[in-house]
C-alpha cells in the first residue's frame, strides 16, 4: 500500500498508539507502505518529536538487525494533577464514608473516562519497568487492573477469595485480613501466571495492607517477581504494615461518627 508521507505518518502514529510497548522493525513499515527504510526512519523522527512535545508518549529507536521502534504512552504531569485533583474532590465528601472505614467510589470506577485516566497515570509511573502481567483481587480492583493492563498492553490476572470451579486447578494461601481481623484464603488459577513473570499489583483501596501482602505471597508460589504495587487510595490512619507502594490519593482523616474525611494527593507523581 503506497502512501504519501503525510498519510504514512498518520497510520504509523495510529499503529504505535494501538501497539504500546511492542518492538516493531522499520522493515515492517517499509514493506507495508512500500517505502524505503530511510523514509520510514525520517517519519519516525518527526512523529517522535511531535509525541514528545504533546506529552503523548515517547518513542525509543533501537539500532541493529533486531532493532526497531517502541512506543511508551505518556501523560503530562499537569494533566495527571488535574485528574488527581478531580478524584480528590470527589472522594473528599462525607457522604462517601462507608462502615468499617472505607470510601464509596464505585461510581468513579464505572466511568470509562475516569478509569482510562487512572490507567494512564499508573502505567506512566511504571513505564520503564518490564511488566508481564497486572494482578488484582476480585472484585473492585478488576476495572482498575483492566485499565492499567490495557495501557501497558499486558494480561491481567484476578486473585479470588472464593474457589471457582471455572478456574481449574488453583494455588491457595492463607493471609491475615486487616479488615476482618482474621485469617482468610485467596486463590489463583495455576494457568494465570508463567514462572519468572514480572507482575504489577493494582488495587482500589489499601487499608491495613493484608490483601496486598497475600498477593505478594502468591507471587512467590508462582516463582514470579513483584515489580511494584499501585493503589487508587490508601487509608493512612489504618495502615499497619510496612509496604512500599504508589498511591494516587491518601485518606489522611476518616471519621465515621462525624462524616469528616480528608483526602490528599498520594505519591504516584513523586
Amino acid at each position: 500500500m503506497k502512501l504519501r508521507r503525510s498519510e504514512r505518518m498518520v497510520v504509523i502514529s495510529n499503529y504505535l498508539m494501538n501497539n504500546p510497548y511492542k518492538l516493531t522493525s522499520l522493515g515492517y513499515f517499509a514493506d507495508k507502505y512500500e517505502s524505503a527504510k530511510s523514509s520510514i526512519s525520517e517519519d519516525i523522527a518527526i512523529i517522535k518529536k511531535a509525541f514528545q512535545q504533546a506529552s503523548i508518549g515517547e518513542i525509543e529507536t533501537l539500532a541493529g538487525a533486531s532493532g526497531g521502534v517502541i512506543f511508551r504512552p505518556g501523560m503530562a504531569e499537569s494533566e495527571a494533577k488535574e485528574v488527581l485533583e478531580y478524584l480528590r474532590e470527589q472522594l473528599a465528601q462525607g457522604d462517601r464514608i462507608l462502615p468499617g472505614g472505607y470510601l464509596y467510589f464505585s461510581d468513579l470506577l464505572s466511568s470509562p473516562k475516569v478509569l482510562r485516566n487512572i490507567g494512564r497515570i499508573i502505567a506512566n509511573s511504571f513505564r520503564y519497568e518490564k511488566i508481564d502481567a497486572v494482578m488484582t483481587v476480585a472484585t473492585k480492583g478488576v476495572p482498575l487492573a483492566n485499565a492499567v493492563a490495557s495501557v501497558l498492553d499486558v494480561p491481567f490476572v484476578i486473585v479470588r477469595r472464593d474457589l471457582k470451579v471455572t478456574e481449574g486447578s488453583t494455588v491457595s494461601i492463607n493471609y491475615a485480613s486487616s479488615s476482618s481481623n482474621r485469617i482468610e484464603k485467596m486463590f489463583l488459577s495455576k494457568r494465570s501466571l508463567k514462572p519468572n513473570s514480572r507482575v504489577l499489583i493494582v488495587d482500589d483501596f489499601l487499608k491495613g495492607g493484608g490483601t496486598v501482602v497475600g498477593m505478594t505471597s502468591l507471587l512467590k508460589e508462582f516463582d514470579c517477581d513483584l515489580v511494584g504495587v499501585a493503589v487508587l487510595a490508601d487509608n493512612k490512619q489504618e495502615r499497619d504494615l510496612d509496604l512500599t507502594y504508589k498511591s494516587l490519593l491518601t485518606v489522611s482523616k476518616l471519621d465515621t461518627k462525624t462524616n469528616d474525611v480528608q483526602v490528599d494527593l498520594g505519591n504516584i507523581l513523586d
